[in-house]
């Protein structure tokens, strides 16, 4: 069956709202509630839902429904696992320790989750850096590395991946990505040292004294939910859960019924809430359920509605020029202003239909990368492109750290970011000499600005109503 052009609109309209109201006063409060959040999918989803069964394509429903239940229940397990966890201490705020904080943060990512990683370490951050005045940039690139750029090496890491691996991708496929998450986060993480640097040069002496005067050994509380971690790990990685096909079209008998994977999954999460500390969760982290109803509302609304679209841009993508430069900065341009997650469905399956050898999946290897890396590094581009990103502005926000707005943050990204991003392309994925000179050309420029920041005298403190100058960091208090 073929499905016409305009079965895409409840996908645009399911993606637009999620972009969009967020950003409207009047509608925030509304939109934020969970309840609001499901009717808006249900409203969308199952009158395409409804409309698949009456086109005699029951299979894709249940793909639809199964494959949602299982990214749900990943999500879930990390999220409530990560929340019984807690980093105690104020160490001294130097630019060295909270790069470390950064890097730690962005390994981490990989293996228990861009959110749970980012929730873990934004508070201590945040302890560790009270004393001080210039804290908004180290919000910025904790959204950077934490929250998105760390993700890259397991499908736990990141949404997107896990959707790849439940279409087939390899759980360790994505291992062969470590040069590219390497070569990043080390670019973004020298910039940071080098920023901050430059920052912790301005702050007062007395604030610099009582950050010292203030230091407490860091721990960690309810370290026994580490056990639980390494069972998800261990779950997503070696054991199966339903074949979604065979599911779909009724070729699945007995106990192949059994979702061992999510059961599992669930039953780590079950003991991490029921035998962990109660005040460590509840109390130190501040735990509520109010972030994973959110995506769950959400992402019944995006599966059901993607569907069709799916179908659509499959048909379309042989007329398409994509590639492996086009892929990237298609699925990276909207997962900077989408969800990431259907983004990278959309491109995968559009991907399918693409020549190519040796192919992951039925997708060429060689384009999957790019909408791999397009999908998880560039949902760091706004505070919309990755759900952490507003979770950790949110904590920021909320320990009184005047964080960038909107288009402050995006500003920062295309000064910090994107010039890293486009180093990336050019050495790792673009294949012509002048491209990998072009990267050469620009990681060197990266580095030059990098020495200029650790190198650079202390500002003059500005006094009220001067303008900042032009090489004025944008991502200060």
């Amino acid at each position: 069956m073929d499905f016409p052009v305009w079965t895409l609109i409840p996908f645009v309209l399911m993606l637009l709202g999620i972009a969009v109201f967020p950003l409207v006063p009047k509608l925030e409060p509304l939109w934020e509630r969970p309840r609001n959040q499901l009717i808006y999918a249900l409203v969308l989803g199952v009158p395409v839902a409804i409309g698949l069964l009456l086109a005699s394509h029951p299979e894709l429903v249940a793909h639809a429904l199964i494959e949602y239940v299982q990214f749900i229940v990943l999500l879930l397990a990390l999220f409530t696992v990560s929340g019984g966890i807690v980093l105690r201490g104020d160490l001294a705020a130097t630019p060295r320790i909270n790069t470390a904080f950064l890097a730690v943060g962005g390994l981490l990512a990989s293996f228990i989750g861009t959110t749970g990683a980012a929730m873990l370490l934004i508070r201590p951050i945040l302890a560790t850096n009270a004393e001080r005045r210039y804290r908004a940039h180290t919000v910025v690139f904790t959204i950077f590395v934490v929250a998105n750029s760390g993700g890259l090496l397991t499908p736990l890491g990141d949404p997107p991946l896990f959707l790849g691996m439940l279409r087939g991708v390899p759980f360790t496929w994505t291992f062969g990505l470590l040069p590219m998450w390497l070569f990043v986060n080390a670019l973004l993480l020298l910039s940071y040292w080098a920023l901050d640097r430059r920052f912790h040069a301005r702050e007062k002496p007395e604030a610099l004294a009582m950050d010292s005067d203030n230091r407490t050994p860091l721990s960690v509380g309810g370290a026994p939910n580490l056990i639980w971690f390494a069972v998800i790990i261990f779950a997503v990685a070696l054991i199966p859960s339903l074949d979604i096909d065979a599911v779909a079209h009724g070729h699945i008998e007995g106990v192949n019924w059994v979702p061992w994977r999510e059961i599992v999954m669930l039953a780590a999460a079950a003991c991490s809430f029921v035998i962990g500390s109660k005040a460590i969760r509840f109390e130190e982290n501040e735990f509520t359920w109010a972030p994973i109803q959110e995506v769950g509302a959400l992402f019944v609304g995006i599966f059901l509605t993607m569907v069709p679209a799916l179908q659509v841009l499959r048909a379309a993508a042989p007329n398409l020029p994509l590639n492996e430069i086009t892929l990237f900065v298609f699925t990276g341009g909207l997962s900077s202003v989408l969800d990431n997650a259907p983004t990278y469905v959309t491109f995968f399956e559009m991907a399918t239909q693409l020549p190519g050898e040796p192919r992951v999946a039925d997708v060429p290897e060689a384009l999957l990368i790019s909408i791999s890396l397009g999908a998880v590094l560039c949902g760091a581009m706004t505070y919309i492109g990755n759900g952490p990103n507003f979770m950790v502005k949110s904590v920021a926000d909320d320990a009184g750290v005047k964080t960038p707005t909107f288009l402050g943050y995006v500003r920062s990204a295309f000064v910090y970011l994107a010039p890293v991003l486009l180093a990336m392309v050019l050495l790792f994925i673009a294949d012509p000499w002048w491209a990998k000179a072009a990267g050469a050309l620009t990681v060197a420029l990266i580095l030059v600005r990098v020495l200029r920041h650790a190198t650079a005298p202390p500002p003059q403190v500005l006094g009220r109503g001067e303008r900042r100058p032009r090489t004025e960091a944008p991502t200060q208090d």
